[in-house]
């Protein structure tokens, strides 16, 4: 959601922002836009895609060696050129991410002072503040600080002027941020992707940090003004990893990834003879030992995730767990429990809702937290006690895949670790496990076979308008993530139910236009699975049907049958059935012509409420 890219340089900066730009689209955004500083301020704004920007670029012959830009996702204020960040005010230039709450009180009041409004943004109103403080101090870095404590909300921002052709000073609340390293030149930017063409050494801001970055060097404020060390990492990404490849698309490619995102992420695992509590922290064993329920923390694609670990949790275990929705936890009262384990889960460890709640439950004095993140440095990671990084590597689709998978392989292992602790399974049992996690990714690569079957069922897909997607237990929550993906790309409506709630209202809408999806794993609950099956044919319903290879189910006109590879897969079994659901939507959205990568009013991190 938004995307920063800020540069100080020796050499024209203007390719190093587009470049910048064009590597975060995946965040999503409706306007573009970016500012340099060349003897005045030069700002050229678009909407639409980064490509229309650069476009504009070429045709103004715009160049620098300083500047900002940034990719806007509307909130406040439509889509529009005037809307689009940069903001100005004289001679001073402004990018932000995040949501300014006291905007209104701080723009009457700047309305008062004089200035004057050209946009419906919050964004603005930074803008015209630091000029305000800047009139007063002729210093940006001390009307940025200035500025940044009367804001209240989010914020990630960027800021240059044309008084100071080499400085770019940049300040942080509640969105990411970080600096790039380069030699004798320096970036800021919203995720480090943005920066991997010029630099993979990067200083991750914290909580209410303000820097002051030059051509030189870069220093750094903690949000008491006092100078501080971030430390300097490198990142283990490459520039390529952001790229598509030979694929149509990034969800394509990030499907077909998945195999190699769960070897690595279970490589910590699967190379050992024995569950380790140390895979989630040095101290894990201590922790967690310790809890008696678990609590997990998430949003969208990631509380689907949590919803299966809870299924995993009080099977395997024997412990109470149960999923919240993180924007809803944070504002309901709950009862807290100090020797509950609360697990945040978020593909980028930046999302603003879970960050919330993992500071609410904080604050209620659950301390034992864990988070399951894709991004080492992330708040997230950094807010929590313990950890378990996923290795999925960058996720670039809006729709989230293989950041998906690797967060139930990595609630498996905690599910595993916790077993072990309290004496749940055998030797025998133990090595059975860790044995069908390193048959996993294998056996997932033998399902992606099955593209070209799930392919020409998508074909079918093409003028529906709604679908309904059916799993019991376990599978219910990947029903869930099959429904959410097949709305979130192809834009057809699709709900997911409980098989047998069937009854209990859904069957009114089935008939022969409401296709319906349904996951056959060969468990405990497969004959009345089959009879669910039977009441939608009965009611004219069309059924397609993912199965595990040993389900005996026969097929017709209107039952269409895939069979996944092998009999029964265990416990493991919602991994595998997640992928041919996301084959399918993706093959819908083909159908439908729609920009899968880049679905409408989406964005990748939700770095806002």
């Amino acid at each position: 959601m938004c995307g920063i890219v800020g540069a100080v340089a020796q050499r024209n900066v203007v390719p190093i922002l587009l470049e910048g730009l064009r590597r975060l689209e995946y965040r999503g955004y409706d306007s573009a836009g970016l500012v340099t500083i060349n003897g005045g301020l030069k700002r050229v704004r678009s909407v639409g895609r980064v490509a229309a920007l650069a476009a504009e670029c070429a045709a103004q012959h715009v160049h620098g060696h300083l500047g900002i830009a940034h990719t806007r996702w509307a909130t406040h204020g439509a889509p529009s050129e005037a809307n689009a960040h940069p903001h100005v005010s004289g001679g001073l230039a402004v990018v932000h991410n995040g949501i300014i709450e006291n905007h209104e009180a701080l723009r009457t009041r700047l309305k008062a002072a004089g200035f004057t409004f050209t946009s419906e943004t919050d964004t603005e109103v930074i803008a015209h503040l630091i000029a305000l403080h800047y009139r007063q101090s002729r210093d940006l870095l001390a009307a940025t600080r200035a500025a940044v404590a009367e804001l209240q909300g989010a914020y990630a921002i960027g800021v240059v002027s044309e008084d100071a052709p080499n400085r770019l000073v940049c300040a942080r609340k509640g969105s990411p941020l970080l600096i790039g390293l380069g030699i004798e030149e320096n970036f800021i930017a919203s995720d480090v992707s943005a920066l991997l063409p010029v630099t993979q050494r990067v200083m991750y801001l914290e909580e209410g940090d303000v820097a002051d970055v030059g051509l030189l060097g870069v220093t750094v404020y903690d949000a008491t003004g006092q100078q501080v060390d971030r430390g300097v990492h490198v990142s283990e990404l490459s520039s390529d990893m952001a790229e598509l490849g030979n694929y149509r698309h990034f969800m394509q490619k990030e499907i077909h990834e998945q195999p190699r995102a769960l070897a690595d992420t279970l490589q910590i695992a699967v190379t050992q003879d024995h569950v380790q509590p140390e895979w989630f922290g040095f101290d894990a064993a201590e922790v967690l030992a310790r809890v008696n329920a678990v609590t997990f923390l998430a949003c969208g694609t990631s509380f689907h995730a949590a919803k299966v670990a809870t299924y995993w949790l009080e099977e395997i275990v024997g412990i109470p767990a149960h999923a919240e929705i993180a924007s809803e936890y944070r504002y309901r009262t709950s009862v807290p429990n100090p020797d509950a384990l609360i697990v945040t889960i978020s593909q980028s460890g930046e999302t603003a809702d879970t960050l919330a709640a993992l500071n609410h439950a904080k604050a209620l004095g659950q301390d034992k937290t864990l988070t399951i993140c894709n991004v080492p440095e992330s708040a997230l990671t950094r807010a929590s006690h313990l950890r378990f990084l996923t290795r999925a590597g960058p996720e670039i689709g809006v729709a989230s895949t293989k950041a998906f998978t690797t967060q139930l392989a990595g609630l498996f292992l905690l599910t595993l670790v916790l077993a072990k602790l309290r004496g749940r399974f055998t030797p025998a049992q133990e090595s059975a496990y860790l044995t069908a996690l390193r048959s996993l990714p294998n056996t997932l690569q033998q399902v992606l076979g099955l593209e070209p079957q799930v392919e020409a069922w998508a074909q079918r897909f093409a003028n529906k308008h709604h679908a309904l997607f059916l799993g019991r237990g376990v599978h219910y929550p990947i029903a869930l993530e099959g429904a959410l993906k097949l709305k979130e790309i192809s834009y057809i409506h699709a709900e997911a139910y409980p098989a047998g709630e069937l009854k209990h209202g859904p069957l009114a809408l089935v008939d022969e236009d409401m296709p319906v999806i349904a996951i056959a794993p060969n468990d405990q609950l497969i004959e009345k699975l089959k009879s669910n099956l039977q009441e939608v044919r009965a009611r004219g319903g069309e059924l397609y049907v993912f199965a595990d290879g040993d389900v005996q189910l026969e097929e017709s006109a209107y039952v269409h049958v895939i069979k996944l590879p092998g009999g029964g897969n265990g416990a493991l079994s919602p991994i595998l059935h997640t992928v041919p659901l996301q084959l399918l939507s993706y093959h819908a959205a083909l159908q439908k012509g729609t920009d899968v990568d880049k679905p409408r009013n989406l964005a990748k991190s939700v770095t806002v409420e």
